[in-house]
């Protein structure tokens, strides 16, 4: 047993603080798998109550578990403080009163000690680096308290600061701070110091920390590096102007574009988002300056080396290649020559293009064997399936006219005949339309093994999928707009029953239109107004769970839709499990559950009669299900009503008629259970009658399977789950999650779970420099960085890798990299990040790298110039991209460039005394190309 599960157990027995220390100096002593190390003794301890906190904010028994620890000796006041600071970065424990009233135990028992802070709230013997790093997490603290609500039982802004001001007094010798490591902290001081209105005693301790660590980065010039420092300065600024010059052979920039449009294909500015795509392939074209051959080459080989790279999505990766990519580029290349840049000769590039990939033979044999090597492609040998992307991708490029037939011959003979097996052929055998044809397959009277047999098909056929998007939403919408709900019942069956086909839906169409149509559905549907109420409800389930399923596959669960001009949102298919007492249901909701639950759960019922399903909104079952299931066990459990008529209850939700309320239903049992330490039997036994049922649905196990298998991978309560059948639980959860079917979206997302989750960002950001330096495809999932600390922060982060990249002569992989981050459209729940750096982020650089002596001075105001120019530059191009493609007059970064621009003039400007202020300004203001995009610089130069 750990101290972590021996302190849960006692705390939900009820066992006193006193008692709960005597056994866990017990448990310490005979433990042997426990390590007898004094410091990880206290960090876990400290944690196993911390713990607890994000189940039960602000419990006073927790509290006095702490303090007896503390009072005792056995846990430090310095180990408490810092596992503290870290356990308060979690999301989960950001409640005022909650982190209020642990920052008053520490500083209650550093103030009664009578130490002084060295000593106490530090250890005597701790390093600067270490203390640091403490300070840090204060920092965080001091942040998070000033973003939340205020109370006027909590001071938590005064309690966090006290906290800040006391680590701070421990911080002497800073000298073996590294540069980079002391501009994070002076950054992440400086945005406490501009952004927030901190109270005079912590600002004026900032205030002087922020001026040890300039004077630190000011004095800290390297002289062994000097001589490489200088080589990187001149190479940067030997390029004749300050966007660098745009190399024929770099892969990094078409790469991480591409990641991203795989990888967040069912978003905006994803693959299936058409419009926004091609903006974004203008956007490049314009700002790399390259000519359409080089263009064209660079987004085959990017493409075929992203997916030779993720071989475990090889059948997403090539389903994006052969069949999106070729149609994006036919639209791209439509835009722009309707936008009159130029008069390129297109099809002539597009020609040389192929023709140079055509010699990376060694690429695409790689890529080819990867597709051979998946379980889908094997599972169908039977057919003689020869894969050759290469080939396919000459069909596709034939297909939608960007190069003719003959010349695709030339590269490969075999592209002038359909195979036999491909469906594009049988429909011509048929003498049908191929649209036809591919309807004709999905219909409701298609037998399920010959519709499961077809969709396998199709899913191989890369050269279809476009098509078939098209005859999926077409038809999707037109039952949706019909109020046909039998007909979308039957797509949306379709649609979560065999993932491939939500794949081809996501990289060809825009999902949120369907998800946007069946929200409106299911909105105005009225019941009321059927011959059958049964099979209607039936048939609603089942769009709900498409809309579940989606949202949270494709991670879209909080975005706002606006169909005919109304204002819809996700957010309630997600907050489903929450259970409540009976009378403080409000609304619709609480005389909703009292005819529920007589219809369910009274001996006297006689089942759920027609007039109750016409009277509730799909919405408000869902609603009141979760709660449904807890009032009812808990009347079983009291008496009020017998197990049988529970079970009877229960036993509507097993079929089609209510299983598509079990997400929430499932997700609040899982949730209880563990509130009681998995001692509830009767949970239990209900939460496997649902998961066995042969008609829970699969997007339920799916949704529901990771909790579900946590629950049950508790070794230690073997006993009390000795009545489930956990080994038949695990198996329907994991042919549900089909965890080894290629292209689960989760796994496109690469992640790095292996390091501490607070070590992702930087590790990210290591990662993509060293892939693009070593001149493979890198990925880059900002979102994910962003989710993990503040945009502010990272961006921080962002800069000192940068730095160091640039000491090594990599200017150009910075510049780019750098204008990625900043100008690539993302979720409209992310802050942009460009109008940040800019005016937040500068600032504090400009100010540290005024403080630094040559060679380092220069070479950090040359990449902060290339940077900006670049950056300001892609979203000019990419604001003309967006008006040219959609006719959008909006700003997808937030602010017009232009005034982006004017802005940061300004601030320059203000600044005239600064050399570092006057340097940049006048660089930019020596490029004619980006004069002539932003004039107000002109004034700059002499």
């Amino acid at each position: 047993m750990s101290l972590a599960e021996l302190t849960r157990n006692c705390f939900q027995s009820g066992i006193s603080a006193s008692k709960w220390l005597s056994l866990c100096k017990l448990l310490i002593s005979k433990e042997s798998s426990i390590s007898r190390v004094p410091d990880d003794i206290e960090i876990n301890l400290s944690n196993s109550v911390l713990v607890l906190y994000r189940s039960y904010p602000g419990d006073p028994d927790l509290q006095e578990y702490l303090k007896a620890a503390i009072q005792d000796g056995t846990l430090s006041v310095a180990t408490f403080v810092a596992t503290l600071l870290q356990a308060a970065r979690s999301p989960e424990l950001h409640t005022a009163a909650t982190l209020d009233t642990l920052c008053r135990i520490a500083l209650d028992a550093h103030y009664s000690s009578g130490l002084p802070p060295i000593g106490s709230v530090v250890r005597y013997e701790e390093s600067p680096i270490t203390i640091l790093g403490t300070v840090q997490d204060a920092l965080a603290l001091l942040r998070t308290a000033h973003s939340l609500p205020m109370t006027h039982f909590h001071q938590l802004t005064t309690s966090a600061a006290e906290l800040v001001i006391l680590l701070l007094s421990c911080v002497s010798d800073i000298s073996q701070v590294s540069t980079a490591q002391a501009m994070v902290h002076f950054a992440d001081a400086n945005d406490l110091l501009h952004n927030f209105r901190l109270a005079p005693d912590v600002r004026q301790v900032l205030e002087t920390f922020v001026l040890s660590l300039s004077f630190l980065i000011g004095d800290d010039a390297k002289a062994a590096r000097e001589a490489q420092i200088m080589h990187s300065i001149q190479l940067a600024l030997g390029k004749g102007d300050i966007h660098g010059s745009g190399s024929d052979t770099d892969i990094t920039t078409f790469s991480l574009m591409l990641h991203r449009l795989v990888s967040y294909r069912a978003e905006a500015f994803g693959s299936g988002d058409g419009p926004g795509t091609v903006a974004l392939l203008m956007t490049l074209f314009r700002w790399a300056s390259w000519s359409p051959t080089v263009f064209y080459t660079q987004a085959f080989l990017s493409a075929l080396t992203c997916m030779e790279q993720g071989s475990s999505n090889a059948l997403v990766w090539k389903a994006f290649v052969v069949g999106r990519l070729p149609h994006l580029l036919a639209h791209f290349e439509s835009s722009v020559n309707a936008d009159g840049v130029g008069n390129s000769d297109w099809r002539r590039a597009t020609q040389a293009a192929l023709t140079a990939v055509s010699r990376h033979s060694e690429l695409i044999s790689h890529c080819d064997n990867i597709i051979t090597r998946t379980k889908t492609f094997n599972a169908m040998q039977d057919e003689d399936v020869t894969p050759s992307i290469f080939r396919d991708l000459l069909r596709t490029m034939v297909r939608t006219e960007l190069v003719g037939l003959s010349f695709a011959v030339e590269l490969d003979p075999s592209v002038s005949s359909e195979d036999t097996h491909r469906l594009r052929g049988e429909a011509q055998d048929a003498g049908v339309d191929f649209e036809v044809y591919l309807e004709s397959k999905i219909m409701p009277d298609i037998a399920i093994e010959d519709l499961r047999s077809f969709l396998d098909r199709l899913w191989m056929d890369v050269g279809s999928h476009h098509d078939f998007a098209n005859v999926a939403i077409r038809r999707f919408i037109s039952l949706a707009n019909a109020y046909d709900v039998e007909g979308l019942s039957h797509f949306c069956k379709l649609f979560f029953t065999f993932e491939p086909i939500l794949e081809i839906m996501a990289l060809h169409t825009k999902v949120s239109d369907l998800l946007c149509r069946a929200l409106l559905l299911l909105d105005q549907y009225d019941c009321e107004t059927v011959g059958d109420p049964q099979t209607a409800v039936s048939h609603l389930g089942d769009v709900v769970l498409f809309l579940q399923y989606t949202t949270s596959r494709f991670r879209i669960d909080k975005v706002p839709f606006a169909p005919e001009n109304r204002s819809l949102s996700s957010q309630f298919l997600h907050m489903t499990d929450a259970t409540h007492a009976a009378e403080r249901l409000s609304g619709e909701d609480g005389p909703a559950f009292n005819a529920w639950f007589k219809a369910l759960f009274d001996s006297s019922s006689e089942g759920i009669e027609d007039s109750i399903l016409r009277s509730t909104q799909p919405k408000v079952l869902l609603r009141i299900s979760a709660t449904l299931f807890s009032q009812a066990i808990r009347a079983c459990l009291v008496q009020k009503i017998d197990r049988d008529v529970l079970n009877n209850g229960v036993s509507y939700f097993t079929g089609p008629l209510l299983n598509w309320t079990l997400v929430g239903v499932i997700k609040g049992l899982v949730r209880e259970i563990q509130q009681r330490g998995l001692s509830a039997p009767t949970h239990l036994e209900i939460l496997q009658t649902l998961l066995l049922s042969p008609a829970c649905p699969r997007p339920v196990l799916s949704l529901c399977g990771p909790q579900v298998l946590l629950l049950f991978s508790d070794k230690t309560a073997k006993a009390k789950l000795s009545g489930i059948d956990i080994t038949s639980v695990r198996r329907v959860v994991n042919q549900a999650l089909n965890r080894s079917t290629e292209g689960n979206i989760s796994e496109i997302r690469p992640a790095v779970s292996w390091i501490p989750r607070e070590e992702e960002p930087k590790r990210a950001i290591q990662v993509v420099l060293a892939l693009a330096r070593a001149g493979k495809a890198p990925s880059f999932d900002v979102e994910r960085c962003i989710k993990i600390m503040p945009p502010t922060k990272f961006l921080q982060l962002l800069w000192s890798e940068l730095v160091i990249s640039a000491s090594l002569g990599e200017m150009d992989i910075c510049r780019r990299i750098a204008t990625f981050v900043l100008t690539t459209p993302r979720s409209s729940s992310m802050p942009p990040l460009l109008p940040i750096f800019l005016h937040i982020i500068s600032p504090s650089l400009i100010f540290a790298i005024d403080h630094q002596q040559p060679p380092e001075h220069t070479m950090n105001v040359e990449l902060l110039v290339t940077v900006v120019s670049s950056a300001l530059t892609a979203a000019l191009h990419l604001e003309l991209a967006m008006h040219s493609v959609t006719g959008d007059h909006g700003f997808m970064l937030g602010q017009p460039s232009s005034g982006m621009a004017r802005r940061f003039a300004t601030e320059l400007r203000s600044r005239q005394n600064n050399r570092t202020s006057r340097a940049i300004a006048q660089r930019l203001a020596s490029s004619q190309s980006f004069v002539a995009n932003f004039p107000v610089f002109m004034s700059e130069l002499g």
